[in-house]
């Protein structure tokens, strides 16, 4: 254990911040500064690690940097584990980062209840942080659950005319999948103890317990259920363009930036190296489930007449290509899906920060009152553009990277799942450039009293490009931080495939 607790500082300095925020129920300004500084002094934290001359653990633990390990419930082999590897730190980084903005894009939109507001908005952040830092299954659970809670109020709360819709269609998504979770995690959790004659939650003992292939492949269907459905996989997908479309510009932006991560991340993380034989077994249902969420969402982002609806859709159209990359699960994709998880993140929250603005400005989303921006916002059409070419893989932004190490890997196993999916992201240029058309070019369908990006504004949207501009040109940063965790995960699954044989 680190002689500071720094993950346990990440993880709960937004928590007891939540706190805080409820006693300043009757103060909003007072409140709103106060978030800003518990979300900017947690992204300093994060930021500090790279700075640290950070080691690697020894021995089978090499692919961490940092562990925090004590025990909680020994009855029941609980314990308090956080860990951290390259992968986990560039997730934290994004939670973190768009935490800040959250704050910011919501100081004037959000006007009621809101010491309950922030409240929620700092839970959902410690709950994600916790997702992404958990080793001990159970804890993982715990955060994987406090996530759901305060999603339900954000959009059920402050969304739009048809937000009790959205929550509950949310909420009977997640809570199913969330229960098959729970019975699969408990039944590996006696089984093992069963073999070993220690029960236990703890990632790195599950990992070698022993599984008949019918028995593997029940409890990794109980898994899978789950992060395929906050992936969103298709046919799993229709609570997100509905929760979306409801819920506040900051929500969007926690669901497409945050949220979907971390079924992507659980995939990768617990359920391929806990069920190797299984996971192996299901990549061409994966695969194809992938090429389905490229092609067909991409091709019903065509249809949107909401502009918000149209970039939900293209969450789904990226994270099909992110399933893939799991599915074939080597080196260059596994790179390449971590890396298109934080420029999705990034490129996405800018588009939903964006479209709020917007809707702010002329209380409409619909691409039929948009039209002739490039004149009357220069600024802001410009801020649009950017992160649209982003968004549609253009070279030497974020987004070409990941989508290129994912279909590069992809070929050099399945040629033709890459040729498939690589048709598929031309459909998203397709929807891309229509969207930008019918918002900055043209003729103004409908006359609007418009003003320009302001301070505020610039002070969320400058950063956002910038990390788009750095992450595009400079990757190699941010892959060197990644190998040796995914070469972890790699051999992690290779160990235990080759223990199952034996």
């Amino acid at each position: 254990m680190h002689h500071i607790p720094l993950l346990s500082m990440i993880v709960f300095i937004p928590l007891v911040g939540s706190l805080v925020a409820l006693a300043l129920a009757r103060h909003p300004h007072q409140c709103r500064r106060m978030t800003l500084a518990v979300t900017t002094a947690d992204l300093l934290l994060v930021l500090s690690l790279f700075v640290q001359d950070l080691k690697a653990c020894a021995g089978p633990m090499a692919a961490w940097l940092l562990i925090e390990d004590v025990p909680w419930i020994e009855s029941l082999g609980i314990r308090y584990s956080l860990a951290l590897d390259g992968i986990s730190l560039m997730l934290v980084l994004l939670t973190a980062f768009l935490g800040v903005l959250s704050v910011l894009i919501s100081w004037k939109h959000i006007d009621t209840r809101v010491g309950a507001f922030h409240f929620f908005l700092l839970l959902m952040q410690s709950g994600i942080l916790g997702v992404f830092l958990a080793t001990d299954l159970f804890l993982f659970y715990l955060f994987w659950e406090l996530q759901l809670i305060p999603m339900f109020f954000l959009i059920g709360m402050w969304g739009h005319e048809e937000r009790v819709y959205a929550t509950i269609k949310f909420v009977i998504y997640t809570v199913t999948g969330s229960l098959l979770m729970l019975f699969s995690l408990i039944a590996l959790y006696i089984i093992h103890g069963s073999q070993t004659g220690e029960y236990s939650f703890s990632l790195f003992q599950l990992i070698h317990t022993s599984l008949s292939r019918t028995t593997e492949l029940w409890l990794y269907a109980g898994f899978l259920l789950a992060f395929a459905i906050k992936i969103p996989l298709i046919p799993l997908h229709t609570w997100l363009p509905d929760a979306h479309t409801e819920a506040p510009t900051a929500g969007s932006v926690i669901l497409a930036g945050l949220l979907l991560k971390t079924g992507a991340y659980a995939l990768l993380r617990f359920a391929f190296p806990l069920f190797p034989a299984a996971a192996k077994a299901s990549v061409p249902l994966l695969l194809v489930l992938g090429l389905v969420g490229v092609v067909y969402a991409a091709w019903i982002a065509l249809a949107q007449k909401d502009i918000k609806r149209l970039v939900a859709y293209s969450s789904i159209t990226h994270m099909g290509l992110v399933v893939i990359g799991v599915a074939v699960w080597n080196k260059i994709t596994l790179c390449g899906t971590v890396f298109q998880m934080v420029s999705h993140g990034v490129t996405t929250s800018a588009l939903f920060i964006l479209v709020g603005m917007l809707d702010e400005r002329i209380h409409s989303r619909q691409l039929a009152d948009l039209g002739g921006l490039w004149k009357r916002m220069p600024v802001f059409s410009a801020f649009f553009l950017f992160f649209a070419m982003a968004s549609l893989g253009l070279p030497g932004l974020n987004n070409f990277v990941g989508e290129f190490l994912i279909l590069v890997g992809t070929l050099r196993e399945r040629p033709l799942v890459a040729v498939i999916g690589f048709a598929g992201l031309l459909l998203t240029v397709v929807y891309i450039l229509r969207m930008v058309q019918d918002t900055l070019f043209g003729e103004a369908r409908k006359e609007h009293v418009l003003y320009d990006v302001t301070l505020r504004e610039a002070t969320v949207l400058v950063p956002l490009a910038i990390a788009v501009l750095y992450i595009g040109l400079h990757p190699s940063d941010i892959l060197a931080l990644m190998q040796n965790a995914v070469q972890g995960l790699l051999d992690q699954t290779s160990l235990h495939q080759a223990l199952q044989v034996m």
